[in-house]
């Protein structure tokens, strides 16, 4: 089943293809505030919506009916909220997992909520969007918490020193060793700063050799060893596309790379993080540690975007 309106002006990135923003929706509240950011982000990205809702067909249950209900009222709180963006729905009688897989080949960027129906705790990825995660073929961004309204909304390029603080509503981007592991990654969270009109932050992590002493005091403001020095030409090369008026804050800290983004995208709007070389994919198709962490426990909304190849 697929319904469309029509369509309303918007931004559009330079080279962006005409694909949907897609998102699943089940009725739960976390897919009820993934609806919302999906609606708001077709709007910024100047393309259509597509609703989806996949359940499991079961003899003798209303199970088409129940789903179409879903979707109808999806679709009309998408409706209300852009009224200029163009709308589609669809319904999949299958398993959510194999149906978002499915649609991610055909996607912008597909939206999930942190958790559906029956989840236990606020902290825990649903199965559906940690699945779904694992086996994209888009960025797959899973939104936890309220979507605040105006998130979306475009400012002012501005690009300041690096040492000022980085701003609420920036976008965190995890940066891998080496850089070409996260290049897709970084190339979303630039686009995805531009859009919005906010700071970027790039943060790599290291970690001090065992038995290695302190940083001298006449060091300050250098990096002190050569795994941070490592860490900040690791960023300058991911970033040496960046547009110039874009404000990139580089950040090379010590420390677990997955607790060093939690702490960085604490009062971010977007976490971004690829799927490349550094250990977020392992090669039996299961998250990496990294990855895992920041989807469970990441405040913000997060973008798993997947390296081609």
């Amino acid at each position: 089943m697929d319904t469309s309106a029509d369509t309303g002006a918007g931004h559009r990135p330079s080279g962006a293809v005409d694909l949907p923003v897609t998102v699943g929706v089940d009725g739960s509240e976390p897919s009820l505030t993934a609806l919302d950011w999906a609606a708001d982000e077709a709007a910024l990205r100047g393309t259509a919506l597509r609703i989806v809702h996949a359940c499991w067909w079961e003899p003798h249950a209303d199970t088409a009916e129940e789903g179409t209900a879903v979707v109808a009222a999806a679709e009309r709180r998408a409706r209300r909220r852009q009224p200029g963006v163009r709308v589609g729905v669809g319904l999949a009688l299958e398993t959510p997992e194999y149906a978002l897989v499915r649609e991610s080949r055909s996607a912008l960027a597909l939206v999930l909520g942190c958790r559906g129906r029956g989840a236990v705790a606020e902290t825990l990825l649903g199965s559906v969007s940690a699945m779904v995660a694992r086996r994209t073929h888009c960025p797959v961004i899973v939104v936890r918490g309220a979507h605040v309204a105006g998130a979306h909304v475009r400012g002012p390029h501005v690009r300041g020193p690096q040492g000022e603080p980085p701003a609420p509503g920036r976008v965190v981007v995890g940066v891998a060793e080496p850089p070409e592991g996260s290049a897709a990654a970084v190339r979303f969270a630039v686009e995805a700063a531009l859009l919005r009109g906010v700071p970027l932050e790039a943060v790599r992590s290291w970690h001090r050799p065992r038995h290695a002493p302190a940083a001298h005091p006449l060091l300050a403001g250098t990096p002190a060893h050569a795994q941070e020095q490592q860490a900040a030409e690791t960023l300058e090369a991911a970033l040496r596309d960046a547009p110039e008026n874009l404000w990139i804050r580089r950040r090379a800290v010590e420390g677990p790379a997955r607790d060093t983004l939690l702490a960085a995208a604490r009062d971010a709007a977007l976490l971004v993080v690829g799927t490349g070389s550094a250990g977020i994919h392992g090669g039996d198709d299961h998250l990496g540690r990294v990855t895992h962490g920041v989807l469970h426990h990441a405040r913000c909304p997060v973008a798993v975007v997947p390296e081609p190849g």
